[in-house]
C-alpha cells in the first residue's frame, strides 16, 4: 500500500502521520491491520504502512499517536435531510404520511427559509462529524444555504437538487426548482468538498414530465439521483391506483434505472424489483431506524446483498430518526437483517463497515476519491477509542465498531487531512453557537 524509498534517500517531509492501534482500510475488504500508520500529504493519503518504515521513509511535521484507537475512513451518510435537525422530536410517533402532512409540511411552509436551512444543517454537520461522519448526501430546499453551513464546518456535502411539484417558500414548481438547484451548482463548481445530485422527492410528489427531465440531466450532467423509493405500502397502492404499476417499474420506463440512481429506503423490494435493481447498478440507501420508527417496515437486506445490490447508510432527517449517528444505523441495519432472515451469519461486521463507507462513495460516484484508506484518496478519517472500560475486553475491532461502540468513542474527524473533530470537540465552530441557535428555533418553533 506504498512505495518505498530508495535506498540512501532522506526521509520525505509530509504533514501528519497517524499511528493508531489499529486501521480498517476497507480497501482490501474484511481486514484490521495493527502496528501501521498512515501518512498524510496535501489532504491525501500518502501511504499506509508498517510503522517502523513509516517512521524510516517520512518525517512528519504532526505525528498522532492513538494507542487504544481504530483509524477507518470517515462515515458517509448516504440519506438524510440535514436542516431537519431543527424539527427533532417535533412530529414523533406518527405514521409517514400523517408525519408529513399534519406536522412536517405545515412547519416548513411556516419556517423553512434560507436561515432555518443554514442553522439547522450546521448543528446537523456539528453531529456528524462528532460521530465520525465526514460526508452527507442531502435532499432539502435552499442548497446554497446548506452549502454555506457545510463550508462553516469544513464538511464534505452532495447537495441534493431537489424537485417536488407543490410550491413553497423556496420555488414555484418543478421546473423552477431544477433551475435554481442548478443555479447553486454552477456557482458552487469546483469547491473540493461540494458536489451535486438530482434529487426528485418521491414517486408520489414527482410528475413522469419531471422525471422524464431529471433523466434527461442526469445522463448529461453525469449526476447521481437521489429519490425515496418504496418507502411504505401506501406508496405502492397509490401508484398502482395512479399509474398502474408499482414505483420501480414506473423509474424503469421513465429511464431512471442506472448506476447513477440511490433508491432510498426500498423497505417493499420484491425479489423481482431486487433482481432488476442490482442488474441495473443501481444502490440504495438502507435508512433503518427511520424505517423502524414511522413504522414503514424492514428492508430485504439479506435477499439485496446476495444479489449484489449497493448499498450504503443512511440516517434520514433527525425528524424521523431522531439522531444523525451512523453507528446506530450500523448496529441496527447488522441486527434487523439477521432477525429478518433468521441468519446470524448475513451483514457481518466488514459488510456493514463496506457499506458506511466504500458502499456510500460507491453510490455518490466519489469511490475513486473517499471511502477507503487506498493511498492517493482523500484523506477523510475518523478515529475510535475502543479502549474505554465501559467497552471492555476488545477482541475483534470491526466487531466492536458494529456492536460495542457508539459515537461517544468518535476522538478525531479529519475532512481531506484537516482536522475539524478533536478529541470530541468541533474545531471550526464554538459549541456555545449551536446552542445559541438551537434555542432561537425552538422559541420560534413553539411560538
Amino acid at each position: 500500500m506504498h512505495t518505498p524509498a530508495a535506498p540512501g534517500t532522506l526521509p520525505a517531509e509530509i504533514d501528519l502521520l497517524i499511528r493508531p492501534e489499529w486501521i480498517i482500510p476497507v480497501e482490501p475488504a474484511g481486514i484490521t491491520l495493527s502496528g501501521h500508520a498512515l501518512a498524510v500529504n496535501d489532504g491525501r493519503i500518502l501511504a499506509l504502512l508498517p510503522d517502523d518504515e513509516a517512521l524510516r521513509h517520512f518525517r512528519a511535521r504532526e505525528v498522532l499517536d492513538l494507542p487504544g484507537q481504530v483509524l477507518l475512513p470517515g462515515l458517509i451518510n448516504l440519506h438524510t435531510h440535514a436542516a431537519m435537525s431543527l424539527l427533532r422530536g417535533y412530529a414523533d410517533d406518527l405514521p409517514l404520511m400523517r408525519w408529513l402532512s399534519e406536522r412536517i409540511w405545515p412547519a416548513e411552509a411556516r419556517h423553512a427559509g434560507p436561515d432555518f436551512v443554514r442553522a439547522g444543517t450546521l448543528l446537523a454537520c456539528a453531529e456528524m462529524l462528532r460521530g465520525g461522519v465526514t460526508t452527507f448526501n442531502d435532499m432539502y430546499f435552499f442548497p446554497d444555504a446548506a452549502a454555506a453551513a457545510a463550508r462553516k464546518v469544513g464538511m464534505r456535502a452532495v447537495l441534493g437538487i431537489v424537485v417536488v411539484e407543490f410550491p413553497s417558500s423556496y420555488a414555484a414548481d418543478a421546473d423552477d426548482y431544477l433551475a435554481k438547484g442548478l443555479a447553486v451548482r454552477d456557482a458552487l463548481n469546483g469547491d473540493p468538498l461540494l458536489s451535486f445530485c438530482l434529487a426528485p422527492h418521491a414517486p408520489y410528489t414527482v410528475s413522469d414530465r419531471s422525471f422524464e427531465k431529471i433523466s434527461t440531466l442526469a445522463a448529461q450532467l453525469e449526476l447521481p439521483v437521489h429519490v425515496h423509493l418504496h418507502e411504505t405500502r401506501h406508496e405502492i397502492e397509490e401508484s398502482l391506483r395512479q399509474h398502474g404499476v408499482r414505483p420501480v417499474e414506473r423509474l424503469r420506463r421513465l429511464g431512471l434505472l442506472g448506476p447513477q440512481l440511490i433508491a432510498v429506503h426500498g423497505v417493499h423490494l420484491d425479489a423481482g424489483e431486487i433482481e432488476l435493481l442490482a442488474h441495473e447498478a443501481c444502490h440504495l440507501a438502507h435508512c433503518p431506524t427511520s424505517n423502524m420508527k414511522l413504522g414503514s417496515g424492514i428492508p430485504p437486506m439479506s435477499a439485496a446483498r446476495a444479489r449484489g445490490l449497493n448499498f450504503g447508510l443512511g440516517t434520514d432527517g433527525a425528524a424521523s430518526n431522531n439522531r444523525l449517528d451512523l453507528f446506530w444505523e450500523m448496529r441496527h441495519a447488522a441486527l434487523l437483517a439477521k432477525a429478518a432472515s433468521q441468519d446470524a451469519e448475513v451483514l457481518d461486521a466488514h459488510a456493514i463497515l463496506h457499506a458506511a463507507t466504500l458502499g456510500g462513495a460507491r453510490a455518490l460516484g466519489l469511490d475513486g476519491r473517499i471511502g477507503s484508506l487506498l493511498p492517493g484518496k482523500a484523506a477523510d478519517l475518523c478515529a475510535v477509542r475502543l479502549d474505554e472500560w465501559l467497552i471492555q475486553p476488545c477482541f475483534d475491532p470491526a466487531s466492536h465498531l458494529v456492536y460495542v461502540a457508539g459515537r461517544e468513542q468518535v476522538s478525531h474527524t479529519w475532512v481531506e487531512g484537516k482536522r475539524v473533530m478533536s478529541n470530541g470537540v468541533p474545531v471550526q465552530i464554538d459549541v456555545s453557537e449551536l446552542l445559541d441557535i438551537t434555542g432561537l428555533w425552538h422559541t420560534r418553533l413553539t411560538s
